[in-house]
C-alpha cells in the first residue's frame, strides 16, 4: 500500500477487548503495513499475551504503564491519579516525538482531555473534535464533532468545517467535499441560534465548499462529503446510524434463514451481502480521528477487535503520510486563525 516507515504509539490495556484484541490487530497491521508499534501496557502482561499468540515481530515494542483508565473513571484522572496508566503514557511518547501517531479504544474523555493537555491543540483551533466516517450513498460522510464537545460557540463549528474538509481531501481523495451543517431543516434561518450563527460564518468562508444546511435523512442519501454539528448533536446521530445499522442487518439476515427460498437467495446473494455488511461495519473504518491536536490521535471503538485495532492503525499512518496536520496548520495560517 506505500505506506512509510512510522512509529505508532498504541494504549494495549484500552477499550473491551484489551489486551487480546489489541495486541492481536497491532500484529496484523505491523506484518501488513511494515510500521513500528509501541504497545503501552503492564509489560509482564504484554509479554505473555505476545508468547502466547505466538508473536515475535521485532517491529513491536513495549512502554511499561503500571496503571488503567477504565471507563467509569473520571476522565481528569490521566493528569494526575493514573499518570501512569497506559494511555497517559502513550500520549506522552506521542507528544515528545517518540512515535509519530497514537490510537486508543479506551475512554473518549480522557483520550480528548490528554490529547489537549498532553499533546496540546494546533495553535489557533478552539477545540478538538471527534471525526467519524459513516456509511453513505456514494461514498462515506465524515461526521464532526460526534462526542467531543456537547457545548459549541459558532467558530468551533467553522473551524470543524475546516478540519473535516482538509480530513476527506487528503484522506479520502475528494477533490471538493461538500460540506453541510447539521439542522432540523434546509432554510438558513432554521434552528437554534448556534445553527443560524453558524451557517452565516459558514457561508462566509472560502475555505471550504459549504453547501448549507442538512437534515438527519440527508446524511445517508449522500447530500454531503462531510456533516458537521455539535458533539451533542453529532453524537446522537452517530448512535443512530450505528443502531438503524445493526437492526438493517438483522432484519436482513432474518429473511434469508428459516426457508429453503431464503437459503437459496442467500447463496446468490451472498458476495453482495458481504459487501453491504462491510459497508455497515464500524471496524472496517478504524476510529475516529481526534482533529486539532498537534498529532495524530485516532480513538477506536470500545468494543474494537482485532481487525478494528488494525485498520485505526492504517488510518493513523494514512494520517501521517498525507501530512493533514501540517496542512491544516497552513489553512489557518493562511486565515490568520492562528494568529488569534
Amino acid at each position: 500500500m506505500g505506506f512509510c516507515k512510522v512509529k505508532i504509539v498504541v494504549d494495549a490495556f484500552g477499550g473491551d477487548n484489551a489486551p487480546l484484541e489489541i495486541v492481536k490487530g497491532c500484529a496484523l497491521a505491523a506484518a501488513e503495513y511494515d510500521v513500528e508499534i509501541i504497545l503501552c501496557g503492564d509489560e509482564d502482561t504484554l509479554k505473555k499475551v505476545l508468547s502466547d499468540e505466538g508473536i515475535s515481530d521485532p517491529r513491536i515494542g513495549i512502554a511499561h504503564a503500571s496503571q488503567v483508565i477504565s471507563m467509569e473513571d473520571d476522565p481528569h484522572c490521566i493528569l494526575k491519579e493514573k499518570a501512569d496508566s497506559s494511555m497517559a503514557v502513550g500520549q506522552r511518547l506521542l507528544a515528545k516525538g517518540a512515535g509519530d501517531a497514537f490510537v486508543t479504544a479506551g475512554s473518549t474523555g480522557a483520550a480528548l482531555i490528554g490529547a489537549t493537555l498532553l499533546v496540546k491543540r494546533i495553535r489557533g483551533i478552539k477545540r478538538a473534535a471527534l471525526a467519524t466516517l459513516l456509511p453513505a450513498a456514494g461514498g462515506p460522510c465524515l461526521l464532526i464533532d460526534c462526542g467531543a464537545n456537547v457545548e459549541c460557540r459558532p467558530e468551533f463549528l467553522h473551524q470543524f468545517a475546516l478540519m473535516g474538509s482538509m480530513y476527506m481531501r487528503h484522506i479520502m481523495g475528494l477533490a471538493d467535499p461538500r460540506v453541510g451543517l447539521v439542522n432540523n431543516g434546509a432554510e438558513k434561518t432554521k434552528g437554534m441560534p448556534l445553527q443560524v450563527e453558524s451557517y452565516e460564518l459558514m457561508s462566509k468562508s472560502g475555505s471550504y465548499n459549504f453547501i448549507g444546511n442538512v437534515e438527519g435523512r440527508d446524511i445517508p442519501l449522500g447530500r454531503c462529503d462531510v456533516a458537521v454539528a455539535d458533539g451533542f448533536s453529532g453524537n446522537i446521530v452517530l448512535k443512530t446510524f450505528e443502531g438503524v445499522g445493526l437492526f438493517l442487518m438483522k432484519e436482513i439476515k432474518n429473511l434469508f434463514i428459516g426457508s429453503a427460498r431464503g437459503n437459496i437467495a442467500a447463496l446468490l446473494l451472498k458476495k453482495e451481502l458481504s459487501a453491504m455488511k462491510k459497508r455497515l461495519d464500524y471496524s472496517e473504518y478504524g476510529g475516529a480521528p481526534l482533529l486539532g491536536i498537534s498529532k495524530p490521535v485516532i480513538k477506536a471503538h470500545g468494543s474494537s477487535n482485532a481487525l478494528a485495532v488494525k485498520n485505526a492503525v492504517r488510518q493513523a499512518v494514512r494520517v501521517v503520510e498525507a501530512r493533514v496536520i501540517p496542512t491544516i496548520e497552513t489553512l489557518l495560517r493562511d486565515e490568520n486563525i492562528s494568529k488569534e
